[in-house]
């Protein structure tokens, strides 16, 4: 079983994410917290949040996820400045717009830079990080959209089968090492993510779940020692079946 209180701080790339930021909440006791987001100054209420949850200090700093050239030298330099990484949160990436995507490849590629470049810049040299150090645990946010893509939202959801794809391999590669690489694989989150969308008259898929209930499950995994968690546990089963479909019933299928 994991120790919650094992020595490290935990970063949390992504300092404004929903479902970053519930995560953190859960393991940040006793642990000093490093947010880091773009406008690092604008996270206060991000800090108040953590610091109720028992971290003994909240950091921040700059992160822009897209300027891929930066991520190096950032990791450095969160070492350099908080010592060793216990927890590593990678939760940035953008939903984009799939009806927008289809007609302009500014926007798919922005999206498939977000969500699958900028994540491999910044979990390589993260995980050579922590392979130099033996020890840590990176928690990395896939989706059941990548797991088999659905025609409703096929930009979005193939770079969360190539990050998953990624991360699986990745894990794999540090087996031994004394670092850990949790997987989550969440469905349809309700949250400020997902708002446009629902407003624009979708509907929330089944087995739907809040930023929180995804943190609680993930925050669980963690203290199991898992490397991979299905939200809910349900949609394991579910996407094992929907890999057998026919793809004439697939794509007929709603997001």
């Amino acid at each position: 079983m994991a120790s919650e209180t094992s020595a490290g701080s935990l970063v949390l790339f992504g300092g404004r994410s929903e479902i970053g930021v519930a995560t953190a909440q859960r393991l940040a006791d006793g642990r000093t917290v490093v947010l880091a987001a773009r406008r690092p100054d604008d996270l206060a209420d991000q800090t108040a949040l953590l610091l109720e949850a028992g971290a003994t200090a909240v950091h921040t700093v700059g992160f822009d996820a897209d300027d891929t050239d930066t991520h190096p030298g950032l990791i450095a330099s969160l070492l350099d400045d908080f010592g060793p990484i216990g927890i590593a949160i990678v939760a940035f990436g953008i939903l984009g717009d799939q009806t927008r995507a289809e007609a302009d490849v500014a926007h798919a590629l922005q999206i498939a830079h977000t969500d699958y470049y900028a994540q491999v810049s910044v979990l390589i040299p993260l995980a050579a990080a922590l392979r130099a150090q033996g020890s840590g645990t990176m928690i990395v946010f896939s989706s059941v959209a990548g797991i088999r893509v659905r025609r409703a939202n096929f930009v979005y959801g193939s770079t969360k089968a190539g990050l998953d794809g990624f991360a699986s391999g990745m894990a794999d590669s540090l087996h031994g090492t004394g670092v850990r690489l949790l997987l989550a694989r969440p469905g349809f989150v309700i949250g400020a993510m997902t708002k446009e969308l629902m407003e624009s008259g979708v509907k929330p898929a089944p087995f739907s779940k809040t930023p929180d209930q995804v943190a609680d499950a993930v925050a669980r995994a963690y203290r199991k020692g898992r490397g991979e968690v299905w939200i809910p546990s349900v949609l394991r089963p579910m996407f094992f079946g929907m890999r057998l479909l026919p793809r004439a019933v697939w794509r007929r299928l709603p997001r």
